[in-house]
Formats: structure tokens, C-alpha cells, sequence
């Protein structure tokens, strides 16, 4: 005769069978994007090699914040928007995007691209993912030196590692990737395409610090800019004479070989009064990067780069009505590298 036994579970099992339950009820369920903030746990995301994101905001048609917090930040949270294309569902696992990271310059922001640029109205990008992340006032796209310390702010491995997994894992994001930029955003986007080998299958740059260590004008000038807001210049990659290496490694022009398998496009203006400039308008600025952008040209030409595409277009300030401009010009080139029909 069969006889059932019931099993009275011990102190440890009766442990850990009340903490399943309560994980079960606590645990929030999903709700969907379209809304409003919907926090990462909210969301069933968890943390991605020391980022997570803890809210999120739709903040126009095809426009999504992230609020994303960074252990390469030292824990700090900043946002990354996302230009969405049509059809996007993050939930949606199957799916991912060609991603278009589009990066901004000094003394700007996440926002900057869709404030003062066409971009979320172009209709050649309904079909890619276009990441614009936060990169600092002054960030540089590095991972400062801080006297020999590392640490906070580490802008590279921030949007390289874990931001990036964090968009593949969970925002549609595909390992099919462009990356274009402005000013400081520009060499980010010739940095991190160099230093990166397979991230990135095309890089633009407009206007962009192309070879800080030309002369002693473009040294003491990208100091200058590093001094911005109350910084320590020296923070970011040390002294350009003690810490050579560390200058050079953040170089295109020393990074040229590694560039030369890609499609890359330079633009420039030579600093003085342009047709899309207000009347007696100049830029040093610009004038110093558009002798760095001859440079890293004539570079890679010499190391044997056979996809190069160049505009220099002479009369031409730093401003934005040149970079909106520039970056329709680039975008069959980057669409094309993305397989994307633009």
C-alpha cells in the first residue's frame, strides 16, 4: 500500500521559500514605454557592466531620454537620448537597429543635435537608431588621467562599454555602427573609431580637433578649453610633454594607421567670414582645426587610406549652420557603411 509523505521543510528551506515569495511580490511588473517615466526597474532592466538606467522620459515624437547611472561616472547619473526609428520596440528582443552615434562638442550637451540641428526631422534616418549620450561640458570623449589616478570621470569606457551594452541588451541597438561628431565631439568620434577596432564601420567629424599636438597654438588652445569650468587642465590627459604618451594615444593624427581601413569624412571651415556667417564674423578656433583637419588628411593619405572624403570648404566659422550642413553631406557615406538606403 502506497503511502504519501509530506515533507515539513527546515529553517533553511523555509528561508528561502519566504524570500521567493517575497522577490514575487515585489518585483514590479513592466508597463510599457509610451507614458512617461518608466524607471529601470519598472522597466524588468538590470544593471550592464556598471550602468543601468533608472528613468526614462519621452520627450517628443521619436525622442527618448535615458537617464543612465554610471559606475565610470563614480555613480553619477546623466542622460542619452535616442533618436528612434519607426517600428522601434525595446521590449521587442528580436529586433536591433543600425545604430548611428552622433556625438556633440564642447560646451554642449545630450540635447545639443536636436536643438539646433533638422536631425529628428530627416527622414533618411526613420530607419537607424541615433544615439546622442551627455559627454560633459568638457568631457573629451576620455577617460581622464586625474594625476595618475583614473576614476571620474571616465567618459570612454562610460559610452564604449557601458553604455554601449546597455543599448544592444535592452534598447535595440545593433552591432552595426557609425559614429560622426563636432568640434570635441568630432575627435571623440576619430577617437573612439581608432581606439575601438570593429566598433565602428565609418566616422565623421566636423570641424573636429583632428591634431592637438600640431603646434604649440593648438596645445596651449585645447589646454585652454580644458580649463573650462574651474578645471585643472592637466586632469584630463597630463602635461603634453610628461604625459606624451597619454596626448599622443588621444591624437588622431598618431592614430592615423588605425583609421585607414574605414570610410572617413573631414569637414572644415579656414575661420573667416562664410556664407552662412553673420557679416564680419571669425573664428580662431576654427582656423586652428582646420589646419589639424589638413594634417590627419594628408596622414592618412600617407599611411595608404583609400576611403578619405574631404570638404574643405574655405570661408567658414565654428558655428552650427555649417555642422547641420555638414552632417547631410556625410550621411550617405555613413548610411552606405550601415547598409542603410538613405
Amino acid at each position: 500500500m502506497h503511502v504519501p509523505v509530506t515533507t515539513v521543510p527546515n529553517g533553511r528551506s523555509r528561508f528561502l521559500l519566504v524570500l521567493a515569495l517575497l522577490l514575487t511580490v515585489l518585483t514590479p511588473t513592466a508597463p510599457a514605454l509610451a507614458g512617461a517615466d518608466a524607471p529601470a526597474e519598472a522597466a524588468g532592466r538590470t544593471p550592464s557592466r556598471g550602468a543601468e538606467v533608472v528613468d526614462v522620459t519621452q520627450v517628443a515624437d521619436r525622442q527618448v531620454d535615458l537617464s543612465v547611472r554610471s559606475t565610470a561616472l563614480g555613480g553619477r547619473t546623466v542622460k542619452v537620448r535616442l533618436l528612434t526609428p519607426d517600428g522601434w520596440d525595446p521590449d521587442d528582443r528580436r529586433r536591433h537597429w543600425p545604430t548611428f552615434w552622433l556625438l556633440h562638442g564642447c560646451c554642449g550637451d545630450y540635447t545639443s543635435w536636436t536643438a539646433r540641428t533638422d536631425v529628428a526631422e530627416t527622414e533618411s534616418l526613420r530607419d537607424v537608431l541615433v544615439v546622442m549620450p551627455e559627454a560633459g561640458w568638457n568631457g573629451w570623449y576620455s577617460d581622464w588621467w586625474n594625476n595618475g589616478e583614473g576614476g571620474d570621470p571616465a567618459w570612454e569606457t562610460f559610452h564604449t562599454v557601458e553604455l554601449r551594452h546597455l543599448l544592444e541588451r535592452d534598447w535595440g541597438a545593433s552591432r552595426n555602427r557609425v559614429v560622426a561628431g563636432l568640434s570635441m565631439g568630432g575627435q571623440g568620434a576619430l577617437l573612439y573609431a581608432a581606439r575601438h577596432p570593429g566598433m565602428f564601420r565609418a566616422t565623421a567629424a566636423y570641424s573636429g580637433s583632428a591634431h592637438p599636438l600640431l603646434d604649440d597654438e593648438s596645445v596651449t588652445r585645447i589646454l585652454g578649453l580644458f580649463a573650462g569650468q574651474n578645471n585643472d587642465p592637466l586632469r584630463v590627459w597630463g602635461d603634453p610633454v610628461a604625459q606624451r604618451r597619454i596626448w599622443r594615444a588621444h591624437d588622431p593624427v598618431h592614430l592615423a594607421k588605425r583609421l585607414k581601413s574605414l570610410p572617413v569624412y573631414l569637414s572644415c571651415g579656414d575661420g573667416t567670414t562664410g556664407p552662412l556667417d553673420r557679416p564680419g564674423a571669425t573664428s580662431a578656433l576654427e582656423a586652428d582645426f582646420n589646419r589639424q583637419n589638413h594634417a590627419l588628411a594628408a596622414e592618412l593619405k600617407r599611411v595608404g587610406a583609400r576611403h578619405v572624403t574631404t570638404n574643405f570648404y574655405g570661408p567658414g566659422t565654428h558655428t552650427w549652420a555649417y555642422w547641420e550642413r555638414e552632417l547631410h553631406a556625410s550621411l550617405p557615406m555613413l548610411l552606405g557603411a550601415l547598409r542603410v538606403r538613405g
